[in-house]
């Protein structure tokens, strides 16, 4: 089981991949469209064109895990959009997205903060 840490670098693919590519295809994926190293311990969350399904590509040290989502029923109605090839996400929004919602819409605590010198 793998679990997904606050300290975990989490990248999600802004443009929608082949599903019928497996673990090294997606690993190539990361290494030619991304730019990342896929063995660097980063987490990689990727969309079906028909936004039914995410899978999720990450090495473990010993070897790769490849996670796999498909939606029952309805599709993945939020996924980032931008420029660049991936986005960066935290911790909690990849959950939020994993059960289909909204990350953009969650309140959380900032994942980091300067700490006020006490006088």
């Amino acid at each position: 089981m793998i679990q997904i840490a606050p300290q975990m670098r989490i990248l999600v693919a802004v443009q929608p991949i082949d599903f019928r590519k497996g673990i090294d295809g997606i690993a190539q994926l990361c290494r030619a469209g991304l730019m990342v190293n896929p063995f660097s311990g980063a987490m990689f969350v990727f969309l079906n064109r028909g936004r039914t399904a995410l899978r999720i590509l990450v090495y473990d040290g010993q070897g790769f895990w490849l996670c796999h989502k498909r939606m029952s029923t309805g599709k993945f109605k939020w996924w980032p959009t931008g420029d660049g090839a991936a986005t960066s996400m935290q911790a909690h929004e990849l959950q939020v997205l994993i059960c289909g919602g909204d990350p953009s819409a969650t309140r959380a605590a900032p994942s980091w903060r300067r700490l006020e010198e006490a006088e």
